[in-house]
């Protein structure tokens, strides 16, 4: 008997000694649920393990006790150890489970780490691919307000078919930015300043045509009725100028229009 108490003392010692690295291999994880599940069960282990060791301790001392005449409690030992035995196999089932469920955890996290790593990779790459977007709209940007403002300082400097050119080129290589239609504009605004009045009217009719809603477009109205007034097409220089006025009345150019019909 005091041999079988023995072995089962020693399993006791083994399982505890199993239990804490494996515990504190489990105390790694951030995740908390499965933190409170492990101290939940390990505090269960814990539990039955100081069970066990209480009905150790009690078999050494009914064993000490007994005499010749002590079979009745040789049998309740007997049971006593059954149950140990029993409790044993439970704990043991525990520490597996215990085990098992710290091997999906570990699983899970790595997993875990794994798919969050690959999404800051993916979103360090998106933003790495906005900030060159943002770079190459900055650089465009800038390249189209400078050739822009290259073409207009032809424009000043009296170097009308220049100018022209210049707008020209800058309409086709930023066709889609908003400069677009005043480039037009100073284009007409370049044939009138060297009086090709004929191309003047046909590069500012295409400014109210295309952009009605810019605001060149009534300037540009006002551009082909004087126009027309050095072509001596009178009748039709009034004409645009009614149009001007009852198209855009708010703007500049149509108070600009009024003086003239009143003057004409």
């Amino acid at each position: 008997m005091p041999k079988a108490g023995a072995r089962l003392a020693r399993g006791g010692i083994f399982l505890g000694a199993f239990l804490v690295p494996l515990l504190a291999h489990a105390a790694l994880f951030d995740d908390d649920e499965a933190r409170r599940q492990i101290v939940q069960l390990r505090n269960q282990v814990e539990s039955r393990q100081k069970s066990i060791e209480e009905r150790l301790s009690a078999i050494d001392a009914r064993l000490a006790q007994m005499d010749s005449s002590g079979q009745n409690r040789a049998v309740d030992l007997a049971q006593l150890i059954d149950s140990l035995k029993q409790d044993v196999a439970k704990l043991r089932g525990q520490v597996e489970v215990l085990a098992n469920q710290t091997e999906t955890l570990e699983r899970r996290q790595k997993d875990l780490y794994v798919d969050l790593d690959n999404r800051l990779r993916r979103l360090e790459q998106t933003q790495t691919q906005l900030q060159d977007k943002l770079s190459q709209g900055e650089r465009s940007a800038a390249s189209e307000k400078q050739a822009y403002e290259a073409a207009l300082n032809q424009f000043k400097l009296g170097n009308y078919q220049l100018a022209i050119t210049n707008f020209q080129n800058f309409m086709t290589s930023f066709a889609s930015s908003e400069l677009v239609p005043s480039a037009q504009y100073w284009i007409g605004n370049a044939h009138y300043a060297m009086r090709d009045y004929k191309s003047a009217i046909a590069a500012q009719q295409r400014v109210v045509k295309l952009w009605p809603e810019n605001p060149k477009a009534p300037d540009a109205l006002l551009n082909i009725a004087s126009s027309q007034s050095e072509l001596g097409q009178s009748s039709a220089a009034r004409e645009t100028l009614r149009a001007l006025v009852k198209k855009y009345p708010s703007s500049s150019a149509a108070e600009q229009a009024k003086q003239r019909l009143i003057r004409k």
